[in-house]
């Protein structure tokens, strides 16, 4: 039987051993992971063509791709906001499903960033229906558009005012505002940080999209002006709550064409980022469906190839 001087003796000897672990055992540092989810508009064609429904959308995430995230896109039930019965069917499905809401993209509610305070102000309120919805469904997040007419610096400063009011009522249900890269001012990197730091909110960040880098476009709709898109998303990743995998074009290796993977993954790790990363295929040369496989495996292929971690 052990005395009581060899208790303490051995409960001394344990407490140096814990105290020497810090730097082995404590401080170790998990290795970053991310979630791949997948963006309704990968489906844009089948859903506007009526091929397929919203109410559809988890079945389909689970059932042909076996990805269990996912983004809706407000266009797809665009008068459901406030459909209790219809979010309902929406959230059982998901169950059945066992798919995971992560958030619904805000369109067409006006423009956040007007330097009108009355129609920033409406747009606004147009958007807390959909933070409702959001609640409704389970999801942490909203995506929105940081849209304005004005020199860089009024609409700079409108948006940032229209996404304080915004984030202060969705903060309330516990609801992330973030904002896309999205043409316009937003699709500046250096731009849409500087209006993310001034907002000073922790709910409010951004959604690094990898190619909405296009700042303004020819009247063939051709690029005209084109940010970085590697810049662009090293400077969105301090805020990022989600980031959107863009794919338009691959090559017989089933890389894509417009956006070097291997380095934009580089950049998520470097950021320690552990969210979720959407698939948003938007090609037209194959069709939708093999768009997002291909797009899933590039970027399990790629997390691979730089030792980044999918959970």
């Amino acid at each position: 039987m052990q005395t009581r001087k060899e208790f303490l003796k051995n409960t001394a000897a344990a407490a140096i051993g814990l105290a020497a672990a810090p730097s082995f055992a404590f401080a170790r540092k998990a290795a970053p992971a991310f979630t791949i989810s997948l963006a309704e508009w990968s489906l844009h064609t089948q859903l506007f063509a009526k091929q397929i429904s919203n109410l559809d959308f988890p079945r389909v995430c689970r059932e042909k791709f076996g990805i269990g995230v996912a983004e809706y896109v407000n266009q797809f039930f665009k008068d459901k906001a406030n459909d209790t019965k219809y979010l309902a069917d929406l959230l059982q499905r998901c169950k059945d499903n066992g798919v995971k809401n992560h958030l619904i993209m805000i369109d067409g509610e006006g423009e956040l960033g007007s330097v009108d305070k009355t129609a920033r102000d409406t747009a606004v309120e147009n958007h807390y229906k959909w933070v409702d919805a959001a609640t409704y469904l389970g999801c942490a997040t909203i995506r929105v558009n940081a849209a304005g007419k004005g020199s860089r610096e009024e609409v700079a400063k409108a948006a940032t005012e229209g996404l304080i009011k915004l984030g202060e009522f969705a903060g309330k249900s516990g609801i992330n505002v973030i904002v896309e890269n999205h043409g316009g001012f937003s699709s500046d990197g250096g731009w849409l940080s500087g209006v993310l730091k001034g907002t000073g909110r922790k709910n409010i960040g951004a959604l690094p999209d990898f190619g909405n880098f296009c700042i303004t476009r020819n009247a063939d709709h051709s690029c005209k002006e084109e940010y970085d898109r590697y810049q662009g998303t090293k400077e969105l990743m301090p805020y990022a709550k989600g980031v959107s995998a863009k794919s338009l074009d691959f090559d017989e290796a089933g890389n894509c064409v417009e956006t070097d993977y291997n380095k934009m993954l580089k950049i998520l790790k470097d950021a320690n980022f552990n969210g979720y990363v959407g698939i948003e295929y938007e090609g037209s040369k194959i069709g939708e469906e093999e768009g997002i496989i291909k797009t899933k495996a590039l970027l399990e292929k790629t997390a691979k190839a730089v030792g980044y971690k999918i959970s």
